[in-house]
């Protein structure tokens, strides 16, 4: 099996598990039967495999200098250090969906051990689901992290110098990525209490999830203000670019509402 054919079919599995996980749940919030939210939650870490298989075929393809993917050859070279190969799958638009999508479903396995009353588990659940499929469909269809080149090259170009030449490429992404992913949990769980009006607990409730995703914000937001001032020459640890500002104010929410 090549890495392109184990990761499109990981992707698919991803996929299908969370469409199938999203009518379970959906099911069991409109009929109440439990066997639906049992179901639902049953595909939890079948989602969670198919996208980790699907970022070790990334891992793989690059680590085996398979230029036969177009991702490995526009950003990836033999000329390499393996660290940056081993972070070569965010250094891109389709890795950095797929690091996305892995993260969701670790976030959505975390957040389905939770125990909650039925209504509210199946929405939840719903919600995060419905996440999952936007983002593995999109890798399914118009941004696949294994599509294949008909002419492959005998080497690739490398990712952006700017990615190669301090440590912190290991690090920013990851923890930015690990934030704005963790709020995803909060904003499940303000959408359930929403739907069966049920507003007073669910803000305690998700307290600890918010000040993950926060702490999470607030390391990425300090090791990229570190990183800029360091290697990119923007003139100091804060240039108001919007790069910045797209990541500011899911931090400056964040913060309003652990307040609240």
């Amino acid at each position: 099996m090549t890495p392109a054919l184990l990761g499109n079919l990981s992707v698919s599995l991803a996929l299908a598990f969370s469409l199938l996980g999203l009518a379970l749940a959906l099911l069991a919030y409109f009929q109440g039967d439990g066997r639906f939210l049992r179901g639902a939650r049953t595909l939890v870490p079948l989602a969670f495999l198919g996208a980790l298989a699907a970022f070790l075929a990334l891992e793989w393809a690059l680590l085996t200098h398979d230029f036969s993917l177009a991702y490995v050859a526009r950003n990836h070279s033999t000329k390499d250090p393996l660290w940056v190969t081993l972070v070569t799958p965010w250094a891109a638009l389709e890795g950095s969906l797929l690091l996305w999508g892995l993260l969701q479903t670790l976030y959505t396995l975390l957040a389905s051990k939770k125990a909650l009353d039925p209504w509210r588990a199946s929405l939840v659940l719903a919600v995060l689901y419905g996440i999952q499929v936007f983002f593995f469909g999109v890798m399914a269809t118009i941004a696949s992290p294994f599509e294949i080149l008909a002419s492959p090259p005998q080497d690739g170009v490398g990712p952006n110098p700017l990615l190669q030449n301090h440590w912190m490429m290991a690090v920013h992404p990851v923890l930015m990525y690990l934030g704005f992913v963790g709020l995803s949990v909060p904003y499940a769980y303000a959408v359930a209490a929403m739907a069966v009006r049920r507003y007073q607990t669910w803000v305690e409730e998700t307290r600890w999830w918010t000040l993950v995703a926060w702490g999470f914000l607030t390391a990425g937001k300090v090791a990229g203000m570190w990183w800029s001032y360091e290697v990119l020459g923007w003139g100091g640890y804060w240039a108001w670019d919007p790069v910045e500002n797209a990541s500011f104010v899911p931090w400056l929410l964040a913060t309003a509402f652990l307040h609240t």
